[in-house]
């Protein structure tokens, strides 16, 4: 008898990586709301068994055992006659490591598929973990054919290397895509992964569900906004974003194939999208890995007061502890402006002056100066002493330090090593400056749901109004010895995001001093941004996982025009002559 009506319950949820049986409560939990809304199939996110991404964790041969586990023990409870369930997992199949997607049903594991295309690009390594699968055809669950892709099977086109798996899928007798994705947040990919299912839907003329997991993993923030899309490429579902959602979806069949209807979530984008990023990233960093609560150092300025206000909305006030440590150069409003602020979140907050730490470094070091002209070494020294004593509260307190710096100052070494970059994580460690004054102005307008801190103006208008100002240059602005943070800021976005030539982006109007000054700061810095605490990534090319540059490294961009290759000086062997070669 042919299926006319299909209910599948969709699992957007927030797996911990390396907590099976924690993440096989939440499959469970899912399953059960799957049962009693009377949903045939349950799906949930890629390698959601394992946590993603696992990285080299899922090569220890424990760890693969105890996934299986988990996946054969929730594979055995499916002889209740509930609904079948789709789960990511590691799987090892004839001494080879695959990422797969297994079906639970009627008390064994019916079917693997295995993911076909591996990405190794940007914030992926697959290829180094996982070995290519087959393609496979269509699972049929309950007498429904479903074709499950695993994320990068139906992000490329067909090529020399990849294998179009929907285009097979589709041709196999597949009437419905399931698509289980580990896909994090950047800025603006809700449009991308939406172009990119259009684009499988229009070729396999398929209805897809888009099933991305939430959650914080180390430097990554996965957004869910999950969503559905018929085959005449209308949204039939959308997931909320940065929320776990579970939801069961209602398909009928018709002439023209399979028709769902769902609720439709509206979406953060934009700065919001960034401000919900940095805090569930720094709530999960600090939930998953178990510290008690987070301190960080308050100064009056614009980072330290939005890391402030994005803590106490990850993890309420009665867990974040604010400390000013004011200095002889420290001012007045400085004072002012972190006390209103500790007071606006309700958050504790400490004042300790660091002149005695100070004074006794520079008369430790007196002999060792002795006839040495003072220069900034000594103007670090206010850095250094504040590091040491946010991690003395720290090791005592057991709290995690939460670091303030942001994009821009880090990306041309305006940080000192020791001192403002060391800590646990840092929330606003891939936004620039221009951004982190735009974020402190939306939230004293907009609170975030879910978001634990008070709502109304909780940045101190006069920190927002200030001009910046280089703690470590002493009273010195940063911007007597660097360009206005709107320039900075456009340059910095072409040198790192984009890769481009000194020269060209002269060619777009920038001054050529300025670019190749900024270049090189850009250049001697790689050995403090290696050492800095891991941080939300939000743009499409962070520091870290993304941009991986030598630290020992004497090339430079002359800023000279690119010289064109001379393709007349390149003998090209023919197709014969290689074969003869290869034996």
């Amino acid at each position: 008898m042919t299926v006319t009506s299909f209910k599948i319950t969709l699992g957007q949820l927030n797996p911990t990586v390396g907590d099976i049986a924690g993440n096989a409560a939440k499959a469970r939990a899912a399953r059960a709301q799957a049962r009693a809304e009377g949903a045939a199939l349950v799906a949930l996110p890629e390698l959601f068994i394992a946590g993603y991404p696992p990285e080299d964790l899922v090569l220890k041969p424990a760890f693969q055992a105890a996934c299986r586990e988990a996946v054969e023990d929730l594979a055995r409870e499916t002889s209740d006659g509930g609904p079948a369930m789709l789960i990511g997992t590691p799987w090892v199949d004839d001494g080879k490591l695959y990422n797969a997607y297994a079906l639970l049903d009627e008390g064994r594991v019916a079917a693997i598929r295995f993911k076909v295309n591996l990405p190794n690009y940007g914030v992926f390594d697959e290829k180094r973990v996982f070995a290519r699968g087959p393609v496979g055809g269509p699972l049929k669950i309950r007498g429904v054919r479903i074709g499950v892709p695993i994320c990068e099977d139906t992000w490329v086109e067909e090529s020399a290397e990849y294998e179009n798996v929907v285009e097979c899928l589709a041709e196999t007798g597949a009437e419905i895509l399931v698509v289980p994705n580990g896909s994090p947040y950047a800025k603006g990919k809700n449009d991308i992964r939406l172009s990119i299912s259009v684009a499988r839907v229009t070729e396999s003329d398929l209805p897809l569900v888009y099933l991305n997991q939430v959650g914080g993993q180390d430097e990554l923030v996965f957004d869910g906004a999950s969503f559905v899309l018929n085959a005449d490429r209308t949204l039939a579902a959308q997931l909320p974003s940065f929320e776990e959602s579970v939801v069961t979806l209602q398909w009928t069949r018709s002439a023209a194939g399979w028709h769902c209807t769902g609720p439709v979530a509206s979406q953060l984008e934009g700065d919001k999208a960034d401000y919900a990023a940095c805090v569930l990233g720094l709530r999960d960093y600090v939930r998953k890995n178990g510290f008690p609560g987070v301190l960080l150092g308050v100064s009056g300025g614009i980072d330290s007061a939005l890391c402030a206000a994005i803590a106490v909305d990850a993890l309420g006030a009665e867990s974040v502890r604010g400390v000013m440590l004011p200095f002889r150069f420290t001012e007045q409003v400085s004072l002012d402006d972190a006390a209103m602020l500790a007071k606006a979140l309700g958050m504790r907050y400490d004042v300790l002056p660091i002149a005695p730490a100070v004074n006794g470094f520079e008369e430790i070091l007196s002999a060792t100066f002795a006839g040495l002209p003072r220069d900034i070494t000594e103007e670090n020294l206010q850095s250094r002493a504040r590091g040491t004593l946010l991690m003395a509260i720290s090791n005592k307190t057991g709290a995690m330090v939460v670091t303030t710096g942001n994009k821009s100052e880090m990306s041309v070494g305006y940080a000192t090593l020791y001192g403002d970059m060391n800590g646990g994580f840092n929330p606003i460690k891939d936004i620039y400056k221009t951004e982190v004054f735009r974020l402190a102005g939306l939230r004293n307008a907009w609170k975030p749901d879910g978001a634990l801190g008070p709502a109304g103006e909780v940045i101190p208008s006069t920190t927002i109004a200030r001009p910046p100002t280089a703690e470590l240059r002493e009273n010195q602005l940063d911007q007597d010895s660097l360009p206005p943070y709107e320039l900075l800021d456009a340059i910095l976005e072409r040198l790192v995001e984009r890769d481009e030539p000194l020269a060209s982006i002269v060619a777009e109007g920038f001054d050529r001093d300025v670019v190749a000054r900024i270049d090189h700061l850009l250049n001697v810095a790689e050995y403090k941004r290696r050492q800095a605490a891991p941080g939300v990534k939000v743009t499409r090319r962070n520091f870290g996982r993304d941009r991986r540059y030598p630290i020992t490294n004497r090339f430079r961009d002359s800023g000279k025009p690119l010289p064109k290759p001379d393709e007349g000086l390149v003998s090209r062997a023919g197709r014969a002559s290689a074969e003869a070669f290869e034996g």
